[in-house]
């Protein structure tokens, strides 16, 4: 029995990456940060934050590329607050989600990802992951090849996928 371990994927197109640099680590100040852009009713996707170096972390996260000027405008304010603050915008991006459930018992499954957009020369952005998704940001231009080697990589060679 050779269960498959992605079964899906899911292609997220007009992607934004905004990344925050010197950031304190305090989860107060990542709260107000997020609440800020929640009451603006603007959706965050994926979030990753670093391990705290000197008393500051860096975060990344994504969201549509249509509310890009709204949470900017947010985030500046955040300056006065935090005096090193660094905003980083990065657009033109594509989330590429692979599913399966067989994901959380099989190892090796994020290896056989990356290798397979590697060999496309597909830098990933950012990754985030569950027991049974790993999404990628990946830029723009390299969604139908990515789309392409990981259906080959993992035989999902159906246009359902």
């Amino acid at each position: 029995m050779n269960k498959k371990p992605v079964t899906s994927i899911d292609v997220s197109y007009n992607v934004a990456l905004i990344t925050l640099e010197n950031l304190p680590d305090d989860i107060r100040i990542i709260s107000e940060i997020f609440t800020s852009v929640s009451n603006e009713n603007i959706n965050i996707d994926m979030v990753s934050k670093s391990a705290p170096f000197k008393g500051t972390v860096n975060m990344s996260f994504s969201l549509p590329a249509d509310d890009l000027v709204r949470v900017i405008t947010l985030l500046n304010n955040f300056k006065d607050k935090v005096d090193d603050l660094i905003v980083e915008v990065d657009a033109y991006n594509t989330k590429i989600s692979v599913f399966g459930e067989e994901m959380k018992h099989i190892p090796g499954v994020a290896a056989r990802l990356f290798s397979a957009l590697a060999k496309k020369g597909i830098e990933i952005k950012l990754v985030t992951t569950s027991e049974v998704d790993i999404s990628c940001l990946i830029v723009e231009r390299d969604a139908d090849s990515a789309v392409n080697s990981i259906k080959e990589e993992f035989s999902l060679l159906t246009e359902d996928n």
